[in-house]
């Protein structure tokens, strides 16, 4: 199985960093991935998103323009990218940072309160792993445990006793997502 996805939003929200995390855990799994930043010059406050793939089969190049999965954490991004998932794709959204939610009719659509639920968590640096948690949930790309161990590679040592919080960001953002299904 191949997945190829976008995560984007504003730089200082986590994108690049669950972009990364998520490919992290992929190669610990013996998995084929690509992981391919994109960030604007002022970084902080500017676009950043990247795009990652994972696959069981070798990929053959890491510049797409169509994606499996949009993961939109502002409505800049979601804006961009919405019209570049292809038809039976997915999209993931912060539905507290985005006003107007995806209009096609084509794919998936799960609006997950990622950021009210970091603020829940007294900690918004969770709100990505909120959100990579729902994907995972569903779309189970790599287990919990392996994202947990590739926090351990993304995150500087000093953050490293952060990694529960992150543990329970993951799973919120499991549970979150089943809410929306079972409703």
């Amino acid at each position: 199985m191949t997945y190829e996805m976008i995560f984007a939003g504003f730089g200082g929200q986590g994108v690049l960093s669950m972009g990364q995390t998520l490919a992290y855990a992929a190669l610990m799994e013996n998995k084929n991935v690509t992981w391919m930043p994109s960030y604007g010059p002022e970084m902080r406050g500017g676009t950043a998103n990247c795009i990652v793939i994972v696959s069981n089969e070798r990929i053959s190049s890491p510049i797409i323009s169509t994606f499996d999965i949009l993961v939109a954490l502002n409505q800049p991004s979601l804006d961009k990218f919405e019209s570049k998932v292809r038809a039976g794709g997915l999209i993931i959204y912060d539905s507290t940072n985005i006003l107007n939610p995806p209009t096609r009719k084509d794919v998936e659509v799960y609006p997950i309160p990622a950021s009210e639920e970091a603020n829940k968590l007294k900690n918004m640096k969770i709100m990505n792993m909120i959100v990579l948690g729902s994907l995972l949930e569903l779309k189970p790309i790599v287990s919990f445990e392996s994202v947990t161990k590739a926090l351990k590679k993304v995150l500087p040592e000093r953050y490293h006793h952060l990694i529960p919080l992150n543990e329970t960001a993951l799973k919120s953002g499991a549970e979150l997502v089943k809410s929306l299904i079972t409703n």
